[in-house]
């Protein structure tokens, strides 16, 4: 199973300093938790696509092509791609690009986004939004594994012998993830192509997080990719950890009031009661997390939102390590000890899509040379 972290990137002033990082501080912040939590040993780093302050991650490749570079292990990863508002040949080449810088090392999570301006900022309609999604990935797909494309659709000018560039390491694109939090529709297209379904339910009680992944997982066997339980699905999670359980609400008690997310609204106990919102001490985040698997099955990835609304670098930089270095061993041996053989570990690596697109090519080039010879015998017997 991968434990990792994602980061919305948002601004937010220190509650308890009122000092605010700025934009230039926020993005070198993000640099620099995403290499630590490479170096501390999690399996991934997400980033959100935003385009509107107080957020600052509106270019996630650029980001993600950098730490390519400074990281050895992590996979990188998104939080959000905007499948809605980017031209998905800008996302076939700009992911593709980041495939190979990386060597293998990402994956991206397709998303419409949380903010309904960015539709006419982007040239679309909001209300559009489903359709958009369904059509955009579709090609999107395309131009990953056709290398000439005709295509002509609702949202965007014709294609025409169009080779998007560069072509997607040894030819296997990166695994992609669905990620919705009520739109039944997001489920169905994971389940459709065989995707994986990120269900980012930092917000949302247990029961709609069991419903949606319970659908997806229903119609991952429907259309024939396997067993219900074999699906590919991922959650969302927040934390905060100190040793001792009340010091850790005291501590993060102002940031949580003050979030620009649900700051001002719920107070923490009624939200860590509803979602998996997790404050208290390692043991504590432990047995809130092992028993997600309880109400949606074995699942292949677990990330948690840690640097937000205002918390200091240095403290998230804590956190990470407390994250890697006492919950995440325990998880992941909970994890594997109750995985049943033939359900996946993880989402497949790239070095496993490649052994299985050489083993599906293999097997259809041995069915036509087999088809080939009945043809010849049969001619021959005529």
């Amino acid at each position: 199973m991968q434990f990792g972290i994602f980061s919305v990137g948002d601004v937010t002033p220190d509650p308890r300093t009122g000092a605010v990082p700025g934009d230039t501080a926020r993005v070198r912040a993000m640099l620099t938790i995403a290499r630590h939590a490479d170096e501390a040993g999690l399996d991934v780093f997400a980033t959100g696509e935003h385009h509107n302050p107080p957020f600052v991650p509106s270019s996630p490749t650029t980001m993600l092509g950098y730490l390519a570079g400074v990281t050895k292990n992590i996979v990188l990863s998104t939080a959000t791609t905007l499948i809605t508002t980017n031209d998905p040949v800008r996302l076939a080449e700009e992911y593709a690009m980041l495939q190979v810088i990386s060597d293998g090392r990402t994956d991206l999570m397709l998303g419409r986004g949380n903010t309904g301006p960015v539709y006419p900022w982007f040239g679309q309609d909001i209300r559009q939004g489903i359709p958009l999604a369904v059509e955009n990935y579709a090609l999107l797909r395309r131009l990953w594994t056709e290398d000439v494309v005709d295509w002509e659709g609702k949202f965007r000018t014709p294609l025409q012998g169009f080779t998007s560039t560069p072509r997607p390491l040894d030819g296997v694109p990166p695994f992609v993830w669905h990620g919705s939090i009520r739109s039944p529709e997001i489920a169905e297209q994971a389940a459709y192509y065989g995707d994986g379904f990120f269900h980012n339910n930092i917000f949302w009680p247990l029961h709609h997080t069991r419903q949606m992944v319970r659908f997806y997982r229903q119609r991952y066997e429907h259309h024939g990719h396997g067993p219900a339980d074999t699906a590919i699905v991922g959650l969302g999670g927040q934390v905060f950890m100190r040793k001792d359980s009340q010091k850790a609400w005291d501590e993060f008690r102002p940031y949580f009031d003050n979030a620009p997310v649900y700051g001002h609204g719920p107070s923490m106990e009624d939200f860590t009661r509803e979602t998996p919102l997790t404050v208290g001490s390692p043991q504590q985040v432990i047995d809130r997390y092992a028993a997600m698997r309880e109400d949606v099955g074995d699942y292949q990835r677990q990330l948690f939102l840690m640097d937000h609304a205002g918390l200091p670098l240095k403290t998230v930089l804590e956190q990470i390590d407390l994250l890697a270095g006492e919950v995440v061993p325990v998880l992941r041996r909970e994890a594997e000890a109750a995985r049943p053989a033939h359900v996946p570990a993880g989402p497949p690596s790239h070095a496993e899509r490649v052994a299985a697109h050489r083993d599906a090519t293999a097997s259809a080039s041995d069915t036509a040379d087999t088809a080939d010879t009945a043809g010849t015998t049969a001619g021959s017997l005529a």
